[in-house]
């Protein structure tokens, strides 16, 4: 079922990306299709007002219609008062207001719109006086029946003579672009684009000042589609619509993973990975109860699924910034967020950009929780150091705090320091391979040798400290 229809620009692909085409668009709930403008109802004997009823010739008729929230008219006009000729309906679009309301037929005479006479109206005229009005559209309009055999007779390719076409639908209200096809020889295909798991973005790089811009890209990452709208009101309105209908389709795609195995699947969304020095690029991230994966489209088969682009254990993920105020000038800062991850190679940190602001409330508040769970499933960590000389190892609990231990005899365990978290004064790192933690004990500050760099560990333990305060019902 079509939920909303109206006329878009559509990019053409490379070779040519700055060529635009006036499509139409139908937006159904699963998917988006776009057809040739050329596709319009341009039929010679009208569809009758009612069954078995046509508008007599000659019979002067008042038509209201109330346009669609960001859809046009749907019409395109010829004649004027330049080419001694009335103004003619000579299109009707399908799925447009137009054609919705069944009033209007190719072949009508337009005398008046809202009032505004027409009778003696040039082209230029007719199509501002239309393009002013507003939802709602009062027509006075008398149908020529030979107008009307004349546009069917009309070969493809080869309006009539005496004016160029004017389309009044959902496009732009300025002049095409260059390269812009919107006439009747614009291609005869049509594509349907699938919105489940469809990643979808307002801005386009390089920034789009004139805000009316959508980029989508199919699941699999082998469909591209840019959208130019109307205006930026109108290419908002289409995105909610858009993001909307490929949001009521997650449940189906995250259950579609969960039914591969291996994982279990908490929140699967795209993401704009925003890097500097590069162009930003589209990320699928799936959140799991251990793990933040990422891939560069929808995994198919197990296979694809246990294989992701990077991987980023949550136990040691960080969420460091969510909102504005912070991000780089490349980024949209009110929708954008910043993980950092403790590694073996040290701290990596990414931004990221989320398509609104609940998207972005949603994952920051999934990837806090998703570090906290991940702290009560862990419970623990131990890695191998060593202190004042000897061989130890260094264990973290969650509840029991820390305890640094060297193996004895017959390979048991002898602890050397016990402290619980409440103890901790204060902990750094070299950023090499040095651990400093002080519980304010007479050993003074303890300087644990790991051997490797210790970002690790340090932010398995700024996880275990949140997760502690969020158990008390704080912010962590």
């Amino acid at each position: 079922m079509v939920v909303r229809s109206g006329l878009v620009e559509v990019r053409g692909p490379e070779p040519e990306p700055e060529s635009w085409r006036r499509l139409l668009a139908s937006l159904s709930e699963d998917s988006l299709r776009l057809s040739p403008a050329g596709a319009a109802l341009s039929n010679g004997e009208p569809e009758p007002c009612s069954p078995g009823t046509e508008p007599g010739p000659g019979r002067q008729r008042t038509v209201r219609i109330v346009k669609q929230e960001a859809g046009g008219l749907g019409i395109s006009i010829k004649g004027g008062r330049e080419n001694h000729m009335p103004i003619l309906i000579s299109k009707i679009f399908r799925g447009l207001a137009a054609e919705q309301s069944r009033q209007l037929y190719v072949g009508d005479a337009i005398l008046a719109v809202n009032g505004t006479d027409l009778r003696d109206a040039s082209h230029d005229q007719a199509v501002q006086a239309l393009k002013k009005t507003g939802r709602e559209v009062v027509l006075e309009v008398k149908y020529l029946k030979e107008v009307s055999s004349y546009f069917k007779a009309s070969s493809p390719g080869t309006p009539p003579a005496w004016s160029p076409p004017s389309g009044l639908g959902d496009g732009p209200t300025d002049p095409p672009s260059p390269g812009a096809l919107t006439g009747d020889n614009d291609a005869q295909t049509e594509l349907s684009f699938p919105l489940e798991m469809c990643y979808i973005r307002r801005r386009i790089l390089p920034p789009d000042t004139e805000n009316r811009y959508i980029d989508l890209l199919s699941a699999d990452g082998q469909q591209s589609v840019s959208l130019r709208l109307r205006d930026g009101p109108t290419a908002q309105s289409w995105f909610t619509a858009l993001h909307g209908n490929a949001t009521g389709l997650l449940p189906r795609a995250t259950a579609g993973l969960r039914a591969l195995g291996g994982t279990s699947a908490r929140h699967l969304g795209w993401l704009t990975e925003q890097v500097a020095g590069q162009e930003e690029r589209p990320v699928l991230a799936l959140l799991t109860d251990k793990e933040l994966l990422l891939y560069s489209c929808l995994p198919r088969t197990r296979e694809q699924l246990d294989n992701p682009d990077s991987r980023h254990p949550l136990i040691a993920t960080r969420l460091v910034h969510s909102g504005p105020g912070k991000g780089p000038p490349l980024a949209d800062p009110d929708l954008s967020f910043v993980l950092r991850a403790g590694t073996r190679r040290g701290v990596d940190s990414r931004l990221f950009t989320t398509a609104t602001a609940a998207d972005l409330g949603l994952w920051s508040r999934l990837l806090v929780d998703g570090c906290h769970g991940a702290a009560e499933q862990l419970q623990e960590v131990v890695t191998a150091c060593s202190w004042l000389g000897q061989d130890c190892q260094l264990t973290v609990h969650l509840d029991r705090g820390f305890t640094i231990s060297r193996v004895g005899e017959l390979g048991r365990s002898l602890p050397l320091i016990s402290q619980p978290f409440e103890r901790l004064r204060m902990s750094s790192d070299d950023g090499v391979r040095l651990l400093f933690l002080d519980f304010g004990g007479p050993e003074g500050e303890i300087q644990l040798n790991l051997e490797s760099c210790p970002k690790t560990i340090v932010f398995i333990i700024h996880s275990f400290l949140s997760a502690k305060v969020t158990r008390l019902g704080l912010m962590a």
